[in-house]
C-alpha cells in the first residue's frame, strides 16, 4: 500500500470512527444521559462530524443543562452570551453561568465576573466582578488571573495598583496566557506605575507574538522600528508587521505602508503604500485614512487631488486624529482661497 493510500484509510477509519461516535452519542442523548446530551452539543457547535448547528448545540446544551450538568451550565450561557443558536441575551447567559459556577465551574465563574464587570444582564458591579474572578483564580484558571490584573491596571472597583496588576499578569502568563504576557509587555515598555524595561517588554511581547498574537507582532515591529531595547532595524519591524497584517491587523497594515512610503527597511513604493493604507483604511484605521489623505494631498504616487484629500482628511478627522484634523483644515482655507481667485463669469 502506497503512502498515500495509507493516508487516505487512515482518513476513512477517522470518518467512520467520528460517524459511530455521534450514533453513540444520538442514542444515549435520546435517554436523557447528560453526559452525551452535552457532548453531543459540542459536536453540533464545533461542526465535529456533522454540519455545525448552533440551534441544535443549545437544544443538547439545554437538556444536560436543566439536569444539572455544570458543563452544559456554562456552555449554554456562552451559546446565549454570544447570541449563537438564538438571540444575544446576557441575562439568560448570566443565569446559567451562575447555576454553573454555584457547582465551582471555573469557566463559569470568570464568565460571570465578566457579565459583572461590564454590566451585561446585570447591573454593572465591580466588586461582584473581583469576587467571581478570584474565585475562579483560586482554581488556576489563567483567564481570571488576567481579569483581576485588568481589574488592578484599570481602577475597577479597586485602586490601581500596577505592581499588583503585573504580580496577577505573570501568575496568567506563566501559564502561556497571551493577553497577560502582551499586557506585561505593554507595562514594561510604558514604564506605566513601574520601572520602564525596553528589554522585559521585548521579552514579554516575543512570548505571544511567536505563537501568532497579532498584536504582541505589532508591538515588537514598534520596538524593532524605534530602536525600543534593541538596535534600530527596520527590516525586522517590517518583518513583524507584515506577519501581523496578514492576520488583518489595521495597525500593522498602515505601519507597513508608512514604510513603502518612506522608504524605512524597503524601497520606497508609493503604489504598495496606497494598497496597504486601503486595507487599513477599509476597517476604519484613522492612521490610513489620514495618510491616504496626505498622499493626495502632496501627490504621492497619484495626481494631487484636493478634493479626495479632503475625503480621506475627513474621515480620519472624524475618527478623532489630530493630524488629519490639522490638515483638513489647512486644505480647506486653500481650496477656499483658490475658490475665491476665480474670476466671475
Amino acid at each position: 500500500m502506497s503512502k498515500l493510500e495509507e493516508l487516505l484509510q487512515q482518513q476513512q477509519d477517522i470518518a467512520v470512527a467520528i460517524e459511530a461516535e455521534v450514533l453513540r452519542g444520538r442514542e444515549a442523548a435520546a435517554k436523557g444521559q447528560s453526559e452525551a446530551q452535552f457532548n453531543l452539543g459540542v459536536m453540533f457547535e464545533k461542526g465535529l462530524g456533522m454540519a455545525q448547528n448552533y440551534a441544535e448545540a443549545m437544544r443538547c446544551y439545554q437538556q444536560a443543562a436543566e439536569q444539572g450538568l455544570a458543563s452544559a451550565q456554562c456552555s449554554l450561557g456562552a451559546l446565549y452570551e454570544k447570541g449563537l443558536g438564538d438571540t444575544e441575551d446576557s441575562a439568560q447567559a448570566l443565569h446559567w453561568y451562575q447555576l454553573a459556577a454555584a457547582q465551582g465551574d471555573a469557566a463559569a465563574q470568570c464568565a460571570v465576573g465578566a457579565l459583572y464587570e461590564k454590566g451585561l444582564g446585570t447591573k454593572q458591579d465591580f466588586q461582584e466582578a473581583m469576587r467571581y474572578y478570584k474565585l475562579a483564580a483560586a482554581q488556576n484558571y489563567a483567564d481570571a488571573k488576567y481579569a483581576v490584573g485588568t481589574m488592578f491596571e484599570s481602577h475597577h472597583g479597586v485602586e490601581q495598583d500596577i505592581p499588583e496588576a503585573v504580580r496577577w499578569y505573570k501568575l496568567a502568563a506563566a501559564q502561556g496566557h497571551t493577553g497577560a504576557q502582551c499586557s506585561l509587555g505593554h507595562i514594561y515598555e510604558t514604564g506605566e506605575g513601574i520601572k520602564r524595561d525596553y528589554a522585559e517588554a521585548m521579552r514579554w511581547y516575543r512570548l505571544p507574538a511567536d505563537k501568532g498574537n497579532a498584536g504582541a507582532q505589532l508591538n515588537l515591529g514598534v520596538m524593532y522600528e524605534h530602536g525600543e531595547g534593541v538596535e534600530e532595524d527596520n527590516v525586522q519591524a517590517m518583518r513583524w508587521y507584515k506577519l501581523a497584517a496578514a492576520q488583518g491587523h489595521a495597525s500593522a497594515q498602515a505601519k507597513i505602508g508608512f514604510m513603502y512610503s518612506n522608504a524605512k527597511g524597503v524601497a520606497r513604493n508609493y503604489p504598495e503604500a496606497m494598497r496597504w493604507y486601503k486595507l487599513s483604511a477599509e476597517q476604519g484605521n484613522a492612521t490610513a485614512l489620514s495618510n491616504l489623505g496626505f498622499m493626495f494631498d502632496h501627490g504621492q504616487g497619484v495626481e494631487q487631488d484636493d478634493a479626495r484629500a479632503l475625503m480621506y482628511y475627513n474621515k480620519a478627522a472624524k475618527r478623532g486624529d489630530a493630524y488629519a484634523i490639522k490638515n483638513r483644515d489647512i486644505i480647506e482655507a486653500r481650496m477656499a482661497a483658490h475658490a475665491a481667485q476665480k474670476p466671475i463669469a
